[in-house]
């Protein structure tokens, strides 16, 4: 025992030596340089990690010695091995620069293909759910390859956009060199899956596909109409993947819907009998346009393509509407004190303004903005928001104000509104409401809103309305217009004139009890009705 022990520490010993030997030689392990499973490159500047099947998040890690990355924009870089040269590449993916983007668009390279590009250096715009973000360049390099082009849009969080190397000698090398892959390669399998069942699809078509309708919406159990029964999970997972859970078959209990069932029928396909017909399909097909609707060939439209902004808005109000339960509260407050006090402060900021300098002008709005922030102080209940194990309540105030844009509706965020006197917030509201409309919101002036107001009186005229919840607040405050009243005077057969506003509260019954929100609404209408008090 001893002695083959002794022979195997030296031979260890021996292999020890050799492999410092050649080190020192300039040569390195190929262990050291390749792994084994697939031939990327590692070494102490850059690592890689690339679990088979994992996700680009997970799989692929940069580091460097010297800077550190932010966590969202490290998404997607890899260093890979090019077997014809022997040199690393960078492999630049599309960040995550916002907590709900899954996907971004190109708007603009700043860069070309061969340039050099320094640390910070603005390597191209990308347009993200909320707004035109720049992107800059995390280090010294050149840009050795393009591989997404300007405009090319829905590109998912981690897919390869560019790649990039350390000198100009290797730029040349790059060659034919094909990234790993970052990205979402799902989108060709459904193609082949789509192209394997058409030999069946006449015989489908002839058989009558009508009567095979019924047939999923029976199998699954319904109650009051068209209902459906789905566990959460599925019905999550199917509008994820935008599927219409009225043509799913349920295995689960009582016939609902399950999570697994969604899986099965994307990877089996809709049949041609369960897909949706368009009217547009069945005029295009030689079917008659519905009841009512005059055929497509006497219409003179434009179609539209949806933003990334507006795909996002109609996914957040859509799950908004369908998962929390909203309720409305509605109040007229007087504002004859209020715009006389507003008069008066605009009256003393423009006597006190420099010559070459734009008078400021508070509006109605930044009063309510003001007094929202103070009663959502005096009653903290609303400033919440709803989660399954507990229920948070923020010690900040911070007002999301609602913009309409072109691209869409935009809620940047007054942060610390409670804290702020009525000049700042304009200044705030003039400032990000401009950034808003131009596109150029960056996420810290979006993020971190914990109440809305959304004010259609001013600008529009409207009477009053009820807004959508901004998830994951918990209350928004729909604003109207001011309009002139006949109201009973103090002296018995006499009248008076006074100015009233109507706004309405809508609530997510899940944090906001309907006593919390009439004690909320009672909390503002008292600093609307006395506005000295937001002065105090």
């Amino acid at each position: 025992m001893a002695s083959r022990r002794a022979a195997v520490l030296a031979r260890r010993g021996a292999s020890a030596i050799g492999s410092t030997a050649s080190r020192r030689a300039g040569a390195k392990p190929l262990a050291d340089l390749l792994d084994s499973r697939n031939g990327e490159f590692s070494s102490p500047r850059f690592s890689t990690l690339s679990p088979a099947g994992a996700d680009v998040s997970s799989r692929s890690t940069f580091q460097h010695q010297s800077v550190t990355m932010p966590k969202n924009f490290a998404k997607g870089r890899k260093s890979a091995f090019h077997a014809s040269s022997a040199r690393p590449v960078m492999e630049i993916g599309m960040p995550s620069l916002s907590p709900t983007m899954t996907q971004g668009n190109i708007a603009v390279w700043r860069k070309k293909e061969g340039d050099e590009v320094a640390a910070g250096d603005v390597l191209c715009e990308i347009e993200t759910d909320k707004a035109t973000l720049e992107m800059e360049s995390m280090e010294d390099g050149f840009l050795g390859k393009i591989l997404v082009g300007d405009g090319v849009k829905d590109i998912p969080v981690g897919q390869p956009i560019c790649l990039m190397v350390d000198t100009k000698d290797e730029l040349s090398t790059i060659g034919d060199y094909k990234p790993s892959g970052g990205g979402d390669s799902s989108p060709p399998p459904p193609k082949k899956e789509e192209s394997a069942p058409p030999p069946p699809t006449p015989k489908k078509e002839e058989s009558k596909p009508a009567p095979s309708k019924p047939a999923p919406a029976s199998s699954s159990p319904q109650s009051g109409g068209d209902r459906v029964f789905a566990t959460p999970a599925a019905r999550k997972f199917a509008e994820e993947k935008s599927v219409s859970l009225s043509s799913i078959k349920g295995t689960g209990l009582d016939g609902s819907i399950v999570k697994a069932d969604v899986e099965d029928y994307l990877a089996k396909g809709p049949s041609p009998s369960e897909k949706p017909v368009s009217s547009t399909d069945q005029h295009v097909a030689g079917g008659a346009p519905p009841s009512g609707m005059a055929p497509l060939g006497d219409l003179d439209y434009t179609d539209i393509p949806n933003t990334q902004i507006r795909r996002v808005i109609a996914k957040r109000l859509l799950q908004s509407k369908q998962t929390i339960p909203h309720y409305y509260l509605s109040l007229e407050l007087r504002v004859d004190k209020l715009l006389e006090l507003r008069s008066t402060l605009n009256a003393t900021l423009d006597a006190s303004k420099k010559k070459d300098t734009p008078a400021k002008k508070i509006s109605l709005n930044d009063f309510v903005i003001k007094a929202a922030a103070l009663a959502l102080k005096k009653v903290p209940e609303v400033n919440s928001t709803w989660t399954d194990e507990y229920i948070r309540q923020y010690n900040n105030v911070n007002i999301s104000v609602a913009v309409q844009t072109e691209n869409g509706l935009m809620v940047p965020v007054v942060k610390d509104a409670d804290k702020k006197g009525l000049g700042t917030i304009t200044d705030d509201v003039k400032s990000l409401a401009g950034k808003a409309r131009s596109n150029t919101l960056k996420p810290n002036e979006y993020e971190g809103g914990t109440f809305t107001v959304s004010n259609l009186g001013g600008p529009f005229g409207i009477k009053q309305f009820c807004a959508i919840i901004n998830p994951p607040q918990a209350a928004i405050l729909a604003v109207g217009t001011t309009e002139k009243k006949v109201i009973p005077g103090l002296v018995p057969g006499e009248y008076d004139v006074g100015t009233f506003m109507t706004v309405t509260m809508s609530c997510d019954h899940r944090v906001v009890d309907g006593a919390v929100g009439a004690q909320w609404l009672g909390a503002f209408k008292g600093y609307i009705e006395d506005p000295m008090t937001l002065m105090l």
